[in-house]
């Protein structure tokens, strides 16, 4: 299994959020949704490209690609995971979670992620009401409010 920097990984999650309202996301909106410069942007779109997690066409914007967005589910889905045991289990307020979950996101280990998704009980929602990836990438389009 290929691993991904943190730097990888928040790009490939910015880039699964915005796809979700758009065909294509252009390099605007994702330096705009990750508070970076351009130049930037396309230095990443390359790496990913190389990795086949992205389509991606100067000056025609991007998508990831079904890896890409296999790996997209799967760092969201440890995030949601991580903001339901913080809320649930440790008792943080459910506005203080995403701040740590963001840091625990990047911790990779399939089996750590597993076992802490069997632990809470499968939950289908994290505490802001969005839905949980389960181990194969299915989740409720739909907001629990």
């Amino acid at each position: 299994m290929l691993r991904y920097t943190v730097s990888e990984e928040n790009y490939i999650k910015a880039i699964f959020h915005l796809q979700q309202e758009a065909a294509q996301v252009s390099t605007m909106e994702l330096a705009g949704a990750l508070k970076t410069k351009p130049a930037s942007i396309t230095d990443m779109m390359k790496k990913l490209k190389l990795k086949k997690l992205l389509n991606y066409k100067p000056y025609y914007g991007f998508r990831l690609s079904a890896e890409g967005n296999r790996v997209a589910l799967g760092i969201i889905r440890r995030h949601r995971l991580w903001e339901f045991f913080l809320a649930e289990k440790l008792k943080f307020k459910w506005d203080e979670v995403h701040e740590i979950a963001e840091q625990l996101e990047h911790v990779g280990s399939k089996k750590l992620t597993d076992k802490l998704d069997a632990y809470l009980g499968h939950p289908k929602f994290d505490p802001h009401g969005d839905p949980i990836p389960d181990k194969f990438g299915n989740m409720s389009h739909e907001k629990n409010n």
